[in-house]
């Protein structure tokens, strides 16, 4: 009588890992169990990484200002302060943008500020 292997639903669940771990190196993306711990561990780095990639553009944006706005003779903390004080609502993704895309535009924004 030959063994039992087990059936369907273990072999999915099998090749469900086995396809999040395609492409990683060596036993972790070919032995099942070095693979369930490599994914997991691939899952938990995602899941703080677009935690991060908030952060990271953030801090772009931030810089990005910055310097464009040292450019025109105020700082960063400063010119930030002058934009709630006159009411002008502009996030940091549009403002950084403007500062590259649009120096002019950026002028202006800084200039209606003070």
């Amino acid at each position: 009588m030959p063994r039992a292997k087990r059936g369907f639903k273990a072999r999915r669940r099998r090749n469900r890992i086995f396809r999040h771990a395609k492409g990683f190196f060596g036993a972790r993306g070919r032995i099942f169990g070095d693979a369930v711990e490599q994914v997991r561990n691939a899952w938990t780095d995602a899941f703080k990484a677009r935690r991060m990639r908030k952060r990271d553009f953030r801090r772009l944006w931030i810089a990005r200002i910055n310097a464009a706005a040292r450019l025109l003779g105020v700082s960063y903390s400063k010119l930030t302060f002058k934009l709630k004080t006159a009411r002008i609502e502009i996030d940091r993704k549009i403002l950084a943008d403007l500062a590259v895309s649009d120096p002019g535009g950026f002028k202006a924004v800084v200039d209606a500020a003070q």
